[in-house]
């Protein structure tokens, strides 16, 4: 299918085929027929792109911010990669389309095949031909109601957003602030509510347009006589409320807002402005209450609205963002919505630059509204398309998932151990796309079976959102191939059981990303610890950093929290260095009565070894992130071996202590390892026993929890 795509590093923006995205449970596959590109925020989003590594790191200094923090974690060499890889991506464009539904898997089953919806969400609701949307951002469009006026549901749903925090009474008078697009429709929206209505911009033409559209009265923001004009028409009062639609870097909107508010009047914040709130003399002397509008409405931000599906009861939270684009599609089917002189260029996908160019002011023409059609096309259905055409190797590699991860510190290594980059699947083709250009693969795909299926293909790499790992590698397994998945194995005890049966019946391997027994720093330790006669004792300290509840790791259904997530880790490292498996966990965590604090990321586990050693791991969300990571102490045999954050270590033996000086937490090492046993028909470097031992440990430490007692493993 087409896509408008921009590269983030360049700012190259262009028109490219990519896989059909993938339909997964909770969405709807739709098909494109036009799509609203939104001038004031896409304009910002391409400005940062086509700005330079300075001008990015100026717009940007949160990310700043993180890049540095992350040069004190990992070092100056691994951070610049990283930062090289997050910039060399593709970016989808747009967030608020209209077409038919293809297919669906909501949960309602509400949507059916041929029913015309209008969709938002940025990197969802993209300039696609097909796009896979979340339920709760899809709404059926009335029947009279185009296609074109439908496409801006989503910018309708923001200006309905800004008008419900104004919360308007019949009669009151409302002034808007910057009448592009949203200021166009709130002045229509406050009309249709009973409402007096004066907008202001700096537009001449916009000014015209808005009165044209029933706005009772519009001036320029420099007119000789606006204070005199706003006094008037609000009879001296002042104005009940001022929804600011404008974007500018200036603070000239709060400051006229607060100027023109009658006493304890609203000012609503819904465009990018600055916001340096003057205390005096308005805003405290008037006592004006100052709202932000979030988007298109309650369930904005919230992953488990908008991405897991789950819905706001109607009696408690009347508006969601999926009530607020119904209501707007009724209105515009009402007639009391005209969006029509809005719309002043339309364009084919295929002269998207066109479009943009008129957007960013290379070509200097007005505009409001910029459409993009989507004429039928049969190609547009394709799941994947060849991008290079590399040799066959005697390790032919396909990945199922591409993330941040997996490009960062597998496929680079997986290339650097000599495996042929064939195939890499994800369920968004534009991502697909991107991976392969970048790293040289074959084929992108948004569909699984161009792996699985693919005999050419002989090993499958597995990054994944957690919950599914387990099928993955059933389905990687029963299809004859080498297996390497990031942990966890399984989020489920029955998941894991069922690959554990699946090999004890025929045969096969599974590696997993355990990469810590693989570092530098682990394995020089390890070597002096080899031959101790006696059970070790290991303090395991991680301080792991607060994630909140909403983050996707910490769903139960998608990440299944840090425990099976990221302490299987800790608890192989241990079987590492013990060399022996767990037999008994016993765990307790804080007791916190905070709601943000999720206790179980406050834990200390203790764990008995089947030859006698011990360890205990104390992982903690609760302290300071300054302090480095992980620390793990090794005491056996008269010798004490020290890991500082894989970033070097101590060892002390014979009373005399030793520095190591080696970085890593074993990526490169792991990779290197498994495509090494594959390439000489050896086993792989960790044992599946290990491995199930490690995975039913982290399901034991979660019932030790529960029930306050030792589990046995």
């Amino acid at each position: 299918m087409k896509q408008v795509i921009q590269n983030f590093k360049t700012g190259k923006l262009y028109v490219d085929q990519v896989p059909v995205p993938s339909l997964s449970k909770g969405m709807v596959l739709v098909e494109n027929r036009f799509s609203l590109i939104s001038a004031g925020t896409e304009r910002s989003t391409v400005k940062v792109a086509k700005a330079s590594l300075i001008g990015k790191a100026k717009q940007r200094p949160d990310l700043v911010a993180q890049v540095l923090q992350n040069i004190k974690k990992e070092g100056l060499k691994a951070t610049l990669e990283k930062v090289q890889t997050k910039l060399d991506t593709l970016k989808a464009l747009g967030y608020s389309t209209s077409g038919q539904v293809v297919a669906s898997m909501d949960s309602k089953n509400y949507f059916k095949k041929g029913d015309r919806v209008a969709c938002a969400g940025q990197d969802y609701a993209s300039h696609a031909e097909v796009v896979s949307i979340p339920q709760n951002l899809v709404v059926k469009i009335p029947d009279n109601v185009s296609d074109e006026d439908a496409s801006y549901t989503t910018l309708g749903a923001i200006a309905m957003q800004g008008v419900r925090q104004a919360d308007p009474k019949l009669g009151e008078n409302i002034c808007v602030i910057g009448l592009g697009l949203l200021g166009q429709i709130t002045c229509q929206l406050l009309k249709a509510n009973g409402c007096k209505v004066i907008g202001i911009d700096i537009s001449e033409s916009l000014i015209n347009l808005a009165k044209e559209l029933g706005a009772d009265n519009a001036l320029h923001r420099n007119h000789e006589s606006l204070h005199t004009v706003l006094n008037n028409f609000t009879n001296g009062y002042g104005f009940d409320s001022i929804i600011i639609t404008a974007a500018t870097s200036s603070n000239d909107p709060i400051e006229l807002s607060a100027e023109i508010a009658r006493r304890k009047g609203k000012i609503v914040v819904v465009g990018a402005v600055k916001l340096d709130v003057p205390r005096d003399p308005h805003f405290y002397r008037k006592e004006l209450d100052l709202r932000m509008s979030c988007s298109y409405g309650p369930g904005r931000y919230d992953a488990d609205y908008e991405e897991n599906g789950n819905d706001y009861p109607y009696a408690y939270v009347r508006w969601t963002e999926q009530r607020n684009m119904g209501a707007f599609l009724q209105l515009i089917s009402q007639g009391k919505i005209n969006l029509k002189p809005l719309t002043t260029h339309t364009f084919d996908i295929d002269e998207a630059e066109a479009a943009y160019n008129i957007v960013m002011g290379t070509v200097k023409e007005p505009h409001i509204g910029i459409l993009l059609r989507y004429p039928s096309n049969e190609k547009k259905f394709l799941s994947s398309f060849a991008i290079n055409a590399n040799s066959s190797a005697q390790i032919n590699v396909g990945f199922i998932g591409a993330g941040s991860f997996a490009q960062s510190y597998l496929i680079p290594h997986v290339k650097a151990a000599g495996g042929s980059l064939q195939t890499v699947v994800t369920s968004k083709g534009i991502t697909a796309n991107s991976v392969a250009q970048k790293f040289g693969f074959n084929q992108s795909s948004s569909d699984s079976k161009d792996v699985l299926l693919n005999a050419g293909i002989n090993t499958v790499f597995i990054a994944t959102p957690h919950n599914t790992h387990a099928f993955f590698v059933l389905e990687a397994l029963k299809a004859g191939k080498h297996v390497f998945v990031e942990k966890p194995l399984a989020m489920q005890e029955a998941e894991l059981e069922e690959i554990h049966e699946f090999l004890r019946n025929n045969g096969g391997q599974v590696m997993v990303g355990f990469n810590r027994r693989f570092s530098p720093v682990a394995e020089e330790i390890k070597k002096h610890f080899k031959d101790v006669p006696e059970p070790l004792v290991i303090n395991y300290r991680v301080n792991a950093g607060f994630i909140p509840k909403e983050h996707w790791t910490q769903n139960e259904n998608l990440g299944g929290g840090r425990i099976i997530g990221e302490i299987c880790h800790f608890v192989d490292l241990m079987q590492y260095f013990s060399g022996s498996l767990p037999s008994t966990v016993y765990a307790q965590s804080i007791n916190a009565q905070n709601d943000q604090i999720n206790n179980n990321d406050n834990i200390i586990i203790s764990i008995k070894f089947v030859n006698g050693s011990v360890g205990t791991i104390t992982y903690v969300a609760n302290g300071d992130k300054s302090l480095p990571k992980e620390r793990v102490e090794i005491f056996g045999g008269g010798k004490v071996g020290i890991i500082h954050d894989f970033r070097s270590g101590e060892l002390y033996i014979g009373n005399s202590p030793k520095s190591i000086k080696l970085m890593g937490k074993g990526h490169k090492e792991e990779v290197k390892h498994f495509m090494t046993a594959i390439k000489e028909g050896k086993n792989y470097p960790v044992s599946f026993e290990s491995i199930y031992a490690t995975s039913k440990a982290t399901f034991r430490i979660l019932d030790s929890l529960y029930t306050g007692l030792p589990q046995n493993i």
